[in-house]
Parts: structure tokens; C-alpha cells; sequence
């Protein structure tokens, strides 16, 4: 079962997902780096497999908080918190660059369809 979060809820976990992000882009930065380097042989490499436990972990620390990291390119730190507006599905959209949460968009909308939440829901 889904966990919709409100965006008071959902910016309360701001704090612990930041560190979250910033972890996931560490570990998504030096996979990258790895496989770079290596090719296909960085498989056998201890330090390769190290990094993607902590960022199998991490993921995991998401999905327990009820929430999606998507920036697989590891550059943007985007994470999505399932929501409810007005009665319609969305995500409340956060990236790590933003101070604090202040858009959503609607689950098949993506980054590109982000709008403010509404301001009576950020009181």
C-alpha cells in the first residue's frame, strides 16, 4: 500500500533525505567512475561491490521512508514522495539543489510537468 505523504509531512523528512541524496550521488559518482575505468572487469573489483551495497542500501533506506529517488544519472538528486492533490495522484518533487519542497507534478506528468504546490498546502 502506497504512503501519500502531505508536503508538511514530506518536508519534514527534508533533513534526513538530504543526507540521503547526497550519500546516493557519492556512491552513484563513483559506480560511474569505476566502470569507467574498469569496463566490464570492474565487476570483479571489491571496491566496485562495496559501492553498490552502500547504494543498495541507501535505495533501501528510501523505499522504507515511502519515497523514489530518480536521478540515475547522479548528477540532480531528484527524489519523489508520493501525494494527493485536490483527489489526484501526484509526486511532490524535491531536488537537491532546492532549498526546500515547493513543486509537484502528476505521476505520468515526470520532472518536466512540476508546478507549485498549492500555497494553502505549504501552511
Amino acid at each position: 500500500m502506497t504512503k501519500y505523504f502531505t508536503p508538511k509531512e514530506a518536508s519534514k523528512t527534508l533533513p534526513y533525505v538530504k543526507r540521503l541524496v547526497a550519500d546516493a550521488l557519492g556512491s552513484g559518482k563513483k559506480i560511474k567512475g569505476l566502470y569507467d575505468v574498469y569496463g566490464e572487469e570492474v565487476q570483479k573489483r571489491e571496491d566496485y561491490q562495496e559501492a553498490l551495497t552502500t547504494f543498495d542500501n541507501l535505495m533501501l533506506e528510501f523505499q522504507q521512508l515511502g519515497c523514489d529517488y530518480k536521478d540515475w544519472n547522479f548528477e540532480i538528486g531528484l527524489v519523489d514522495f508520493p501525494a494527493q492533490i485536490d483527489g489526484e495522484e501526484v509526486c511532490l518533487c524535491w531536488k537537491s539543489d532546492e532549498e526546500s519542497l515547493l513543486y509537484y507534478h502528476g505521476i505520468n506528468a515526470g520532472f518536466s510537468g512540476r508546478k507549485p504546490i498549492p500555497q494553502t498546502m505549504l501552511n
